[in-house]
């Protein structure tokens, strides 16, 4: 068994010996390649350390392209233009020096695809080497451009291979968030970001259209994992981190505006938002869309679709929608003739399970809080939380009543809702019809918030002691709903069990001695049976 051992420690070292000795032989090839160009061959050696089954051997081998070819493109000696392939420069019509130039010019779009290929396979040492490594190339490419610069659009932008590296990222068939991850470092510079964004666009309508949407789940999740995490500044001074420094005109080249990144942004966010996504998806978006989306756009406005047809899907996805709907309609002016309508039927058991309840009560105490709103809406909003009351469990009771007070204090005229006297032969029948989707129609008003009365018999002090509340004259402050809308009943429940008896309970003040020694004549003086 001990020797076992000792060949395990000593083929370990051995090979751990022979990594050190392969990545020295690696940098003593670029070594010689960039010193003289006999050594050109060498070039195969670093590349099939890329093709290693090592981890070690092969980010030595990516150390060692990226040396090797970040140099080359500083010195110049790879092929600038539109490039031959290497059987029509045997046929002759180069010069050496070309021909030379050709030669590392596909050496070095080899090294590229097989870098690709460690982007979305390799091991997370492996693929962050060569992802570091593949946007040195484009920072190299940045400086000295290996193509003719016959446009004005782009610049001296290395598209193409920050689009190979987008495209690789937006797997089909893996997971590819670690990557992302890591990639997101280099989104916070203002041309890749741009860039970025547009190459995202053509890929999903590219890819969504070829597909028709069918089993495009990861996909799906890798377009919007790295979409969420891109964000655009909010000023114009603040573009300055770029990659690329354009020498001339820098200030015409449309990375550099914030306008046309804000307009590829909400080109990218419609693009995506187009095809049917799933469930889990469709609420993420709506997540972020409020403060993640919407202020980055040139005209957030047209969200106003996708905004809509969320909000009458129903459910969870409903109650989402409503905080891009909140800033299209505060801030954008949007019109939604049945807004009201549909959110009075959210007001649903289900909503006060949610983990999202905190955020649909905020926004609809903000969305009921104008004084302008008729009686009948907001009396009908009062009675249906009331209904919903009497079955919900206390956490939510104690939103429920303190909202309704509030909505009571700013509509004076609901306060007929609190007592209404009835004859003595009128049937004690609710006129309330729970059932009704149009508010203007469930006949609250004629009803009355009996069911708070009913509460004050709650087991909870606490729901007991809000719903006493309404004996009395309620005060013109209104109630802060916010310190409670994230109480859970862990919450509750630890603060009940660690409250401390502030006064002692009065007892009687002589200790009883004879009540239940059975002493007959105690018992006939106090409890004669005649």
């Amino acid at each position: 068994m001990a020797s076992t051992k000792k060949r395990n420690v000593s083929s370990a070292k051995t090979t751990e010996r022979s990594i050190k000795i392969a990545k020295l032989n690696l940098d003593s090839k670029v070594d010689d390649i960039l010193e003289s160009r006999k050594h050109a061959n060498d070039v195969f050696d670093i590349l099939e350390g890329l093709q290693s089954e090592r981890e070690k051997s092969v980010i030595s081998a990516v150390n060692a392209c990226s040396r090797l070819f970040c140099s080359l493109l500083e010195r110049k000696e790879l092929f600038m233009g539109k490039l031959p392939g290497e059987d029509e420069v045997l046929s002759g019509g180069y010069s050496a020096e070309e021909k030379y130039q050709i030669f590392m010019r596909h050496r070095y779009n080899s090294s590229v695809e097989m870098l690709l290929e460690h982007l979305s396979l390799g091991h997370p040492e492996v693929y962050e080497s060569a992802l570091c490594c593949l946007m040195k190339f484009a920072a190299a490419e940045g400086q000295h451009p290996l193509e003719d610069l016959d446009w004005t659009e782009h610049y001296s932008f290395p598209r193409h291979l920050i689009q190979a590296v987008v495209d690789r990222l937006l797997s089909k068939t893996r997971d590819n968030s670690l990557q992302i991850s890591r990639f997101q470092e280099f989104l916070e510079m203002e041309d890749i970001r741009y860039y970025a964004m547009s190459f995202i666009r053509e890929s999903v309508g590219r890819v969504m259209d070829k597909n028709k949407g069918a089993g495009m789940l990861l996909y799906q999740r890798n377009v919007f994992t790295i979409m969420s995490n891109i964000s655009v500044p909010s000023q114009e001074s603040e573009l300055t981190n770029f990659m690329v420094k354009q020498e001339a005109k820098h200030e015409d080249w449309k990375a550099a505006k914030l306008l046309e990144h804000k307009r590829a942004f909400e080109r990218m966010w419609l693009g995506f938002l187009k095809y049917k996504l799933p469930n889990s998806m469709y609420k993420k978006v709506l997540v972020i869309l409020h403060d993640s989306i919407l202020p980055h756009m040139s005209k957030p406005t047209l969200m106003i679709d996708f905004l809509t047809a969320a909000y009458e899907v129903g459910g969870a996805i409903s109650l989402l929608a409503l905080n891009g709907l909140f800033v299209l309609i505060h801030q954008h002016n949007l019109d939604y003739p049945d807004f009201y309508r549909k959110l009075y039927n959210l007001l649903e058991p289900s909503v006060f399970y949610v983990k999202y309840r905190a955020r649909f009560f905020h926004l609809t105490n903000i969305f009921l809080s104008s004084s302008h709103l008729p009686v009948y809406l907001v009396a009908a909003f009062a009675k249906r939380l009331a209904r919903l009351a009497l079955t919900v469990p206390p956490t939510a009771l104690l939103i429920v009543l303190p909202f309704l007070y509030n909505l009571i204090r700013r509509h004076p005229s609901c306060r007929v809702l609190i007592h209404r006297p009835s004859a003595g032969d009128e049937p004690l029948e609710d006129p309330y019809l729970m059932d009704e989707e149009d508010p203007a129609q469930c006949r609250a008003l004629e009803s009355s918030l009996w069911e708070i009365k009913t509460l004050q018999k709650h087991y909870h002090p606490d729901v007991a002691k809000a719903a006493m509340l309404i004996n009395t004259p309620l005060s013109e402050k209104e109630d802060d709903i916010d310190a409670v809308l994230e109480i859970t009943t862990f919450e509750m429940m630890e603060r009940d069990l660690n409250q401390t008896q502030i006064k002692s309970v009065p007892l009687e003040f002589e200790t009883a001695t004879q009540l239940l020694k059975g002493g007959g004549d105690v018992l006939g003086q106090n409890f004669s049976l005649d």
